[in-house]
């Protein structure tokens, strides 16, 4: 092997590095690679790692590796490429094939791709209490403009919103808890791989609870009386829109990270909607996507990644 493919090959591997670092359902990371040569990587949905009884239509699984592909763009911005990033290339004759990155045009790294990139192994999912503290005008501005970017948008609630949105993603979980083919696939995914009890959260002690419940919370902790949500749309409701929308929300994650604002999901009503095969009329405000929330926390320990070499599908 020579020098100059050597660095190559540690250059992917830092790009895949940063991918499988991308936030996902229930940490369950669906998410494969292959190597094509020198300038493409092709992002590959891993079925394996599916959730047919929560996700029938694949869409979570989409976003989350609509998130991995943000991450590993970002990663070859920072390293001096320009990546050209093309969804679905090939729908009918390679349906797993998400999107081809071509990373043969070089551009200088700006400053905000290699911040970004430092970034990502900052970003967690963390479903502690967070502090009462409202996140200022800028910080909400500049993640509204996060997610424009990716086109996405994202909505602040206010707090009656927010109020109303718990209260139905409450209904939505007592509803799933009774589903005993969603409990048996989501108890796959929390007990020891997936999401890992030691980053569940506490039990909630008080009137609210703005966290999804896993089944393992360890001890309990009275939550801010007034959690901050967001909701995270797109204009369609495809597979496309999907992969947008996980784009998104990591650059929306990063950006908030930035700003030392922490995250966590409260997709119930999501999940029971997916379930149900329902899809929302159109809005103006376009379909949801994502429910988030938002604010300021200690830092936490992260769920677990998988290895390199796991997510390399083939290398050509």
């Amino acid at each position: 092997m020579t020098t100059a493919h050597h660095t190559i090959d540690l250059a992917v591997k830092r790009l895949l590095v940063a991918a499988g670092q991308a936030p996902s359902v229930h940490n369950t990371q669906p998410w494969r690679f292959k190597v094509r040569g020198d300038d493409v990587i092709e992002l590959l949905a891993d079925w394996d790692r599916w959730l047919p009884v929560s996700d029938p239509r694949g869409r979570s699984l989409h976003v989350s590796c609509g998130a991995a592909l943000f991450n590993l763009r970002i990663a070859a911005r920072a390293a001096g490429r320009r990546p050209d990033a093309r969804l679905l290339p090939d729908p009918e004759k390679a349906p797993d094939l998400l999107a081809a990155i071509d990373l043969g045009a070089r551009a200088r790294p700006t400053a905000e791709a290699r911040e970004l990139y430092e970034l990502i192994p900052v970003r967690r999912t963390n479903r502690r209490p967070y502090d009462e503290r409202l996140i200022p005008a800028h910080v909400l501005h500049d993640m509204r403009t996060a997610a424009a970017l990716e086109h996405a948008r994202l909505i602040l609630l206010d707090r009656r919103s927010a109020a109303d949105l718990l209260d139905y993603a409450a209904t939505a979980q007592d509803e799933l808890a009774r589903d005993n083919a969603y409990m048996a696939e989501l108890a796959t995914w929390t007990s020891g791989h997936g999401v890992p009890s030691y980053v569940h959260g506490p039990l909630a002690t008080g009137v609210v609870d703005p966290v999804r419940d896993f089944g393992r919370r360890a001890g309990s902790a009275r939550f801010e009386s007034h959690p901050q949500l967001a909701v995270l749309s797109t204009a369609g409701d495809e597979p496309m829109d999907w992969l947008r929308a996980g784009q998104a929300l990591e650059r929306v994650l990063l950006v908030a990270a930035r700003h030392e604002v922490s995250a966590s999901f409260l997709n119930q009503p999501l999940d029971l909607r997916d379930m149900r095969r329902r899809s929302d009329p159109r809005h103006r405000r376009g379909h949801p996507q994502m429910i988030m929330r938002l604010g300021y926390a200690p830092t936490v320990s992260r769920a677990p990644r998988r290895p390199v070499t796991e997510l390399l599908a083939e290398h050509t």
